[in-house]
């Protein structure tokens, strides 16, 4: 599979004036709930009109979708609103309920993107459809699973593509549901810059409270669309309640966005420019993320020393240290005096951390 302009296609022959929009519940629940969410979503920037049917849930006993009574409520909402649908399949008898039932888009969920079994398993059902179909990003940060996802759908002759970028599960406690990685996500640019990617922030947050920010850093990375969980009383939602939003929050949401249109040279350089700092940021977070996860293994140095009644510094080992990080930095483009200053300043918080051990 090469990058070609013809990837984005299906989106680029939508010529929206702003950025995809596919938005509802997490969950089908009922007729009722289904039908109202979409009536007060219809006279939005909604393109496409989100709801669970199958749900896979981490643990048995929970909610897991109405199944495919949901597909029928999903025909009203096209016949009386005339908004587009999609939902998700994880199977191949999914896949053959949802095109027998008209859905317009179809996306892969994270756990099945994490099977290459599954994702022939979609690929072998769906060869050859002219339905747009989304993969969102497998659980673990694995670009390369991810990407082979959605060759195989390629492969199979599915060419109205995209992906979704969800966030990836981490066992460290976090601001985020799902870590967003946001690196990661820059490389899959990289690779394949035609390629629509959209960006979920609900899942990545699971707090309704920072969709916004999440949404503004994926438009300043140049996503193309966004899908955000919708519905009417989100604190009684029968799954995810807590990183739903309200049409009207949507609305104000996709309002507050700045959202970026190149018309001009000026324009595109501060589109570019926006593009970089937001990577720069994305790497600076992550740079703290990394000196703060060192700081935690310098305590538990601290501990252990203090247990053997051993002194804090290391000279020997300090000094090995530095002669590599300076080979190092060299070979990534970074000065002696930089990796020199960078280091010392570390090794001192290290210090700092292991000392207040040692004496507390």
């Amino acid at each position: 599979m090469k990058n070609t302009k013809e990837l984005r296609t299906w989106l680029d022959d939508m010529n929206l004036p702003h950025p995809l929009v596919i938005a509802g519940p997490c969950s089908a629940e009922t007729e009722e709930q289904v039908l109202k969410i979409a009536h007060e979503l219809k006279d939005s920037d909604v393109n496409y009109y989100r709801a669970g049917i199958w749900k896979p849930r981490t643990r048995p006993g929970n909610f897991e979708g109405v199944g495919a009574l949901g597909l029928g409520w999903l025909k009203k909402v096209k016949e009386e609103t005339g908004m587009k649908t999609c939902t998700e399949v994880a199977n191949a008898a999914h896949c053959k309920l949802a095109i027998e039932n008209d859905v317009d888009l179809l996306w892969i969920g994270a756990r099945s993107t994490v099977s290459p079994f599954i994702m022939q398993e979609i690929a072998d059902a769906l060869q050859g459809t002219d339905k747009i179909v989304l993969v969102k990003n497998p659980v673990n940060p694995d670009l390369a699973l991810w990407l082979g996802g959605i060759e195989r759908l390629y492969t199979a002759g599915i060419k109205n593509l995209g992906a979704i970028h969800r966030g990836f599960s981490t066992y460290e406690k976090t601001k985020y549901r799902n870590i967003p990685e946001w690196q990661l996500a820059i490389e899959f640019q990289n690779k394949f810059p035609d390629l629509p990617l959209i960006c979920d922030p609900s899942h990545i947050t699971g707090n309704r409270e920072m969709i916004q920010e999440v949404s503004q850093t994926a438009l300043d990375l140049n996503f193309d669309g966004l899908m955000i969980e919708t519905h009417f009383d989100p604190d009684n939602a029968w799954s995810d309640a807590a990183q739903q939003v309200t049409p009207d929050t949507l609305k104000q949401i996709m309002q507050d966005l700045r959202i970026k249109k190149e018309t001009n040279t000026e324009v595109a350089y501060q589109s570019s420019l926006d593009n970089l700092r937001a990577q720069i940021n994305v790497a600076d977070n992550q740079l703290l993320e990394t000196l703060g996860k060192r700081m935690k293994v310098a305590d538990q140095i601290g501990a252990l020393k203090k247990e053997k009644n051993v002194a804090v510094l290391q000279s020997k080992r300090w000094n090995e240290i530095l002669g590599n990080m300076i080979l190092e930095g060299e070979q990534k483009g970074l000065s002696e005096e930089f990796v020199l200053k960078m280091f010392k300043a570390i090794h001192q918080e290290s210090i700092n951390h292991q000392e207040k051990i040692i004496n507390g």
